[in-house]
């Protein structure tokens, strides 16, 4: 584990996201999201994806969505990753670097940021200003996004696109092992084709 903290004095962002109820999240989790605004804070956290999957449908967007830097377009398993985090002296956004290791050459990056537009509502962006809509709510001490539709953002606009339609619903969870190690999962599912994408795997902050 690596953490740099900077020396801005103030909450979290995902702790202003979530308000009161950043309480309820179990203390490794908070480890996790401990990045503040205006800050130079970072984090890396290590561990392994024990499966990264998308459906055969969804082998047909892979084109698409690895244009906008949206997925990760293998299949695997028990893929070693690392995930960096890190806040900006700039703004008040999280900005995300996911290093999957599929070999000792081929690493692929999955990189976005993840910006608090209102009450415990985040987008998270990927390239050419697509985002995604998610609430965010703590529960039973894990940490959940849950998808509430795209956006295209152009000179500052949020224009709401229907990229749901073909790709699905997003959900995301962190939840809690022990004090050093939370599991993570990651689908997005469509109504009519079910699983789309798929990954999850456990991380380790370290002794």
């Amino acid at each position: 584990m690596a953490i740099f903290l900077s020396n801005t004095m103030s909450d979290s962002i995902i702790q202003e996201v979530l308000g009161d109820s950043w309480s309820e999240l179990d203390n490794v989790i908070r480890r996790h999201y401990f990045l503040r605004p205006f800050s130079d804070d970072y984090i890396c956290v290590s561990g392994e994806m024990s499966e990264i999957y998308h459906s055969s449908v969804a082998q047909l967007f892979i084109p698409f969505a690895t244009l906008l830097g949206a997925v990760v377009p293998y299949r695997a398993n028990n893929v070693p990753t690392d995930v960096h985090y890190a806040s900006s002296k700039e703004n008040a956004n999280i900005y995300s670097d996911r290093v999957f290791k599929f070999t000792e050459k081929n690493h692929y990056h999955f990189k976005s940021h993840m910006e608090h537009v209102r009450d415990n509502e985040v987008i998270e962006f990927v390239r050419f200003g697509v985002g995604l809509r998610l609430k965010v709510t703590a529960e039973n001490g894990a940490i959940v996004f849950r998808g509430a539709g795209y956006i295209w953002r152009q000179f500052g606009v949020d224009i709401p696109v229907p990229i749901g339609l073909f790709f699905g619903n997003a959900y995301v969870e962190e939840t809690p092992i022990n004090e050093n190690n939370f599991r993570m999962k990651m689908t997005i599912e469509h109504r009519l084709f079910g699983v789309m994408f798929r990954y999850e795997g456990t991380f380790n902050f370290g002794v």
